[in-house]
């Protein structure tokens, strides 16, 4: 495959990149050919996508069936005033385009399914899991890992988060296969027992760390670069203002 070749608004654009050893022009060409899956277009799908776009990201997909409600502009700051109402997917799109019209972006506005999600998942450099709800979680595990996609997932509740990074086809430098997400959290919660954030509220600035540190580590998966969260929980208290990071196994190893 030749290599993008960047005109010189990219390369202003990309500048800080373009300096960094870690990047540089290589890594910047992995972005603009990599296609990313995000999941979710609300609070952690909202910085992410951001980061991921002013990175020069060359084309994302979101999926998300929700429109956009007033109550959601506390924390999903790539939705305006002007949107509400409006598809999540398609706001985003639009705003997406306005950061940087460099990126590809395809809006769906779909719920993520048994029915849709190996075709929206094939082929991608990576997913971002930025649901709500543990049946997306789970299903989308399950599809990256038969489809050999890096899944980046974070989690929220008030004013705490969590992330990690999931490659279970794939295993660490002693030959051990990589866990999964069921070796986290062997069994969904019962529906109901865990409240919705619009019973007990979240702090809109803990989704946006929660979803940058998302585009940081898809943006390292991506490029090739650094120490990944694989086998790893970091979990962040917003009130103690402290990250906490814990391992984990593969059960069955």
């Amino acid at each position: 495959m030749n290599d993008p070749i960047f005109t010189a608004e990219e390369r202003e654009r990309y500048a800080r990149h373009f300096v960094l050893p870690e990047i540089g022009g290589p890594g910047q060409q992995k972005l603009k050919r990599a296609h990313v899956l995000m999941v979710g277009a609300g609070g952690l799908g909202a910085p992410a996508l951001q980061y991921l776009a002013a990175a020069g990201v060359g084309t994302i997909t979101i999926v998300d069936d929700d429109t956009v409600d007033l109550s959601n502009l506390q924390r999903q700051v790539i939705h305006s005033s002007q949107n509400v109402g409006m598809p999540k997917s398609e706001s985003a799109r639009r705003s997406i385009e306005s950061i940087n019209p460099h990126v590809t972006v395809h809006a769906i506005e779909e719920r993520l399914t048994e029915k849709n999600a190996a075709d929206l998942v094939k082929g991608k450099s990576a997913v971002l899991d930025g649901s709500d709800n543990f049946d997306t979680r789970y299903l989308l595990s399950d599809v990256c890992e038969q489809e050999r996609v890096s899944l980046i997932t974070a989690a929220v509740n008030k004013f705490d988060g969590s992330i990690t990074t999931l490659k279970p086809w794939d295993s660490d430098e002693a030959g051990n296969a990589n866990p999964r997400y069921r070796d986290l959290f062997p069994e969904k919660p019962v529906d109901g027992l865990l409240p919705a954030c619009s019973e007990v509220g979240v702090m809109g600035a803990t989704t946006g760390i929660m979803g940058t540190l998302q585009a940081m580590e898809c943006i390292k998966e991506i490029v090739g670069i650094g120490d990944s969260l694989v086998g790893k929980l970091l979990m962040f208290d917003g009130l103690a203002m402290r990250f906490q990071t814990i391992t984990y196994r593969r059960a069955d190893t």
